[in-house]
Formats: C-alpha cells, structure tokens, sequence
C-alpha cells in the first residue's frame, strides 16, 4: 500500500522517533530507501539513521532484505488511516469518498520528493529481480491499498454507472499507476509540481469517468 507523508511524519525526519529499536529500524529504512533507493542503502546507514547499534540491527532481522520486507509490512500498516480515519470517508456518495482520497493524496504533494515518494514503489524498482522476497511484499503491499479503495469504487460504479469491461480494482489499479508515476516524473525533476499537475488529471479522469461535471 502506497503512502505519502506530510513533513509531520516521522519517517522524514533526520532521526527516527523514539520507540523499540526494531521500530527504529524500520522507520530508518522508509526514510533512507526514499531518499536514496534500495540498493544503494546500506545497513550501517540504516544503523545510524536510527541511532542503534549494528549488533542490535541483527538481533532483529537477520539481514537488509529481512528489514525491507518487514518495512514493506509496516508500510501497509502505515497507509490504513487512510481508508478509515479521514473526514473524506465519512461522506455518504461513494464518488466524494473516492475523489476525496485523489484530493487527500494531491494534497501531500508538497516538500522535499523523497517525503512523499512510496516506500514499496521505490524500493521494488531496485530489487525486483534480485530478491523475490522483497517484490513478493511490495507487490502485496499495493495490493492491499488497491484493494481498501475498491469498495468506494464498486459502489461509485452502482450509483452511477461505468463503462462495459470496467472493474473496481482495474480502476483502483489505474489511481496507483498515476501516483506511482507522478512520483518518478517528480524524481526526474526535482519537484512535487509535475505530480501534482498528474494526480489533478486523475482527478479529471474519474470525474469524467462518472458524469460528474
């Protein structure tokens, strides 16, 4: 599940916040794999980033690929507010959730790339093909957030209408491929504008999608 993050979150901070060292760890690697990519991370970067030793590193993971599936778990973890906790979810029209959520998205679009870049979209860029433990759980991890935004997209396509062929996850899917993309055309420019001006076309898209002028 794919999250962006305001410069309140403690993943994009110099120092990860306090807690056990394997939250340290973990909140490390979000902050130094968006920064800097996968492969060019190393543990003792991860170590320092979270103010822990090497030897306490390996007490909880067993090696870097072990943290990058366990951050990719926690990622997921981290994005599930999304779906259940802001004001958008409460309204009653499945298509002013969905279109809230592309608003709420837009909206992080701001600071430094690296604060608001996805974690798992990142890092399965790097290591895709070298370790199917870490494709296997960034693949889950945007899975689980297609799969939380489906609902809002079923009952949109109910109340309104889609067009023949349309699923609800096809459609999920197609929102994860504009932020996946507008964070990469952020990367090659330095600058959130690019995704944004992306994520403001999707939101075109979908109300066009629906009828809604």
């Amino acid at each position: 599940m794919t999250a962006t993050h305001s410069s309140s979150d403690p993943a994009a901070s110099p120092r990860a916040p306090r807690g056990s060292a394997r939250d340290k760890l973990i909140a490390a690697a979000h902050q130094e794999v968006r920064r800097q990519g996968y492969a060019a991370t190393t543990v003792d970067q991860i170590c320092a980033a979270a103010g822990v030793t090497k030897g306490a590193f390996f007490h909880h993971f067993e090696s870097k690929e072990a943290l990058a599936v366990a951050a990719a778990e926690a990622w997921t973890e981290r994005a599930r507010p999304m779906f259940d906790m802001l004001p958008h979810t409460q309204l009653d029209d499945p298509l002013d959730r969905l279109l809230g959520h592309i608003d709420f998205r837009f909206s992080l679009l701001h600071g430094p790339v690296d604060g608001f870049t996805c974690f798992v979209g990142t890092m399965v860029q790097d290591a895709y093909a070298t370790s199917e433990p870490i494709r296997l759980a960034c693949e889950a991890s945007i899975a689980a957030y297609c799969e939380a935004l489906a609902p809002d997209i079923e009952a949109a396509m109910q109340a309104y209408g889609a067009p023949a062929g349309m699923s609800a996850l096809d459609l999920a899917r197609h929102i994860q491929s504009v932020l996946q993309g507008g964070f990469v055309l952020a990367k090659t420019t330095n600058d959130p504008a690019i995704a944004r001006e992306s994520v403001a076309h999707l939101t075109r898209y979908v109300r066009m999608l629906f009828g809604r002028t």
